[in-house]
């Protein structure tokens, strides 16, 4: 049975971060915003208003916590590219999903994720190997490279893609 938390499983990787590894991440973080504005294409608003799971976020919150969480961490890429090792401030997504502006149309989120997206694409494109190294610290997360970065967000794009068009598949909603 699968996960509904995790419909692709948990992040992990325990490779080395070839040049391959790396664009193939950048290439998800770079389909995203076009893959989630397809999982949600022609979904009425009772249907974005329903859970992925028991107790979990709505599909619109999830549309919205994408850009909320994307905007977070093009921001600690920018910080760790221009400061030594700084320590990042987590955020409560939990209760950003809460807030009203969850509950706008998932159009703005798309539109925000597509420009967003576009800018950091091409962010990340710029990288050099050693730019890969440079890290920040997140309270919770302990040191983090920007390599590795890389490949978690291109994992929670999909991740929460996966999490759509899962009920979609589920509740046979074409």
């Amino acid at each position: 049975m699968i996960d509904l938390r995790y419909p692709i499983g948990p992040f992990a990787y325990e490779g080395d971060l070839t040049s391959e590894v790396i664009a193939g991440w950048i290439q998800d973080i770079e389909a995203a915003p076009a893959q989630l504005k397809e999982a949600v294409k022609n979904l009425s608003d009772d249907q974005l208003d329903t859970a992925y799971r028991p107790g979990g976020w709505t599909l619109r919150q999830v549309v919205h916590h994408l850009a909320d969480s994307h905007i977070n961490s093009y921001t600690r890429f920018k910080l760790a590219l221009t400061e030594d090792n700084p320590t990042i401030k987590p955020y409560m997504e939990e209760k950003w999903a809460e807030l009203p502006d969850s509950r706008l149309p998932v159009d703005i989120s798309l539109s925000l994720l597509a420009s967003l997206h576009g800018r950091w694409v091409v962010l990340l494109r710029s990288l050099q190997p050693s730019d890969l190294e440079k890290t920040f610290i997140h309270p919770d997360s302990g040191i983090v490279t920007l390599g590795l970065n890389i490949g978690i967000y291109a994992w929670h794009g999909r991740h929460h893609i996966a999490h759509i068009t899962s009920l979609r598949d589920h509740l046979g909603w074409s």
